[in-house]
């Protein structure tokens, strides 16, 4: 009876063990991303004003290109300013950290999985950004002109009562708009690693992409619709760029499939020479 129980005690003891090392190993991976995020947040907010110019400059640009002199913007809240620049800090951060953050997670959950979903999941950790900075520079160097040459053209010296229109941006709100198409490209430019992801773990296959092609051009439109602001440029800006990103998801798809066919084929062939080669061993 006693054996029992002590064995017993010594199995919940040793399930006890594995949980609290991960809690631990957790905790450290946590401790080195929240590190490296404080690091990189210090760092911007160093920089805060030269990375606010940075995203200001196509604003700027089109104010010289129609002849606006002494282009300037406004905070009307005396805190404003400075949360501003505690914005662009943390977002700062946040891009300029993502990679350490993901390989931590990736670290951490490594362990527990198959060399080939290590394989498989590894160059997706790589692309996440790559493809978010190529979503940022498009909406920034392509979209932010056309967009604010776009928003600028509302503008007029006087009106029928003599009284001129004058942009007069504050500084919070410029940043949330940019901040806002910014994350809208980046994550649109995320379809081909989900959607590549999820077919090859066998959630979607290529042929059902294609079959639901023209409800994923009526949903791009739609997104773009509602993540960009009500003018035709971003929306088209964004609607066509996601429209192409899922035909590149199923010629990625249909890659990966074929070859998954064909390493399951090279290994049944494998299984079968094995097995008549057992077959003529025993006769």
């Amino acid at each position: 009876m006693n054996y029992n129980q002590n064995n017993k005690e010594q199995n919940i003891e040793d399930s006890k063990a594995p949980l609290v090392s991960h809690l631990i190993e957790l905790r450290d991976r946590l401790k080195w991303a929240v590190v490296f995020f404080f690091i990189t947040f210090c760092f911007c907010y160093y920089f805060a004003t030269d990375i606010y110019n940075f995203l200001v400059k196509p604003l700027y640009n089109i104010y010289q290109e129609k002849g606006i002199e002494n282009p300037r913007m406004i905070y009307t809240a005396l805190t404003e300013a400075f949360f501003t620049y505690l914005k662009v800090s943390f977002y700062g951060a946040l891009f300029l950290s993502f990679p350490v953050i993901a390989l931590q997670i990736y670290k951490f959950a490594a362990p527990g999985l198959y060399r080939d979903e290590k394989q498989a999941f590894f160059p997706f950790l790589i692309a996440t950004p790559i493809l978010f900075s190529l979503g940022a520079s498009l909406v920034y160097f392509f979209i932010f002109p056309l967009a604010w040459s776009f928003f600028l053209g509302f503008q007029t010296d006087t009106n029928s009562i003599g009284m001129a229109i004058e942009l007069e941006a504050k500084v919070n709100e410029y940043l949330s708009l940019v901040l806002k198409l910014m994350f809208a490209f980046g994550l649109a430019f995320q379809i081909p690693v989900a959607l590549t992801l999820l077919s090859r773990a066998g959630i979607v296959t290529s042929n059902g992409l294609k079959k639901r092609r023209k409800y994923a051009v009526v949903i791009a439109f739609l997104v773009a619709a509602i993540l960009t602001p009500p003018d035709l440029i971003s929306q088209v800006g964004l609607g066509i760029p996601i429209v192409i990103l899922f035909e590149i998801s199923i010629l990625l798809s249909a890659f990966f499939e074929r070859k998954k066919n064909i390493k399951k084929s090279e290994n049944e062939k494998k299984d079968l020479k094995k097995t008549i080669g057992e077959t003529d061993f025993n006769e």
